[in-house]
């Protein structure tokens, strides 16, 4: 494995952060590993079950599939990102009040996919909300309370 390194600054959740890192790290690694933010998880290491989703300059990304060095000179939010001095973001609200967590290993990716989508259109029936969560994956539920948390979240949203 290459031992190259190098020096990256970018945003992370609204700040400016930098990091040495290898330039074969993923992002999720890095956000892990240099940063101490969990939220984003490895599972398949494939991008086939969103676990690591993040969101680069506003657009949802794989954590796992993206390299760390290409976070250079761009904005990264993640779950940890997502609350504000109000409180928990509407996504995560809504997560919480309609029983949307079951074990936990998927709901970080799965709010920022869902974050993702919001942004992208406010207003989503729920065949829209179920095509725009496909990417990730949860073993625990039959995905009803999820898309019920996303829904009741659009609706909260001012």
């Amino acid at each position: 494995m290459s031992s190259a390194t190098r020096d990256i600054r970018f945003t992370l959740n609204g700040r400016g952060a930098a990091a040495r890192v290898p330039v074969h790290m993923n992002a999720a690694a890095m956000l892990r590993e240099r940063f101490e933010l969990t939220g984003a998880k490895i599972a398949c290491a494939e991008g086939q079950c969103g676990a690591c989703t993040i969101l680069v300059d506003g657009d949802s990304v794989n954590g796992c599939l993206m390299l760390a060095v290409n976070c250079d000179g761009r904005a990264v939010t993640t779950i940890e990102g997502l609350e504000s001095a109000d409180g928990l973001d509407p996504v995560q609200r809504a997560f919480v009040e309609k029983w949307a967590v079951q074990c936990g290993f998927c709901t970080a990716g799965m709010i920022m996919q869902a974050r993702y989508l919001l942004a992208r259109n406010p207003d989503p029936s729920e065949d829209e909300v179920k095509r725009g969560i496909e990417g990730n994956l949860c073993r625990c539920t039959g995905y009803s309370k999820i898309v019920e948390a996303i829904l009741a979240a659009a609706r909260a949203e001012p």
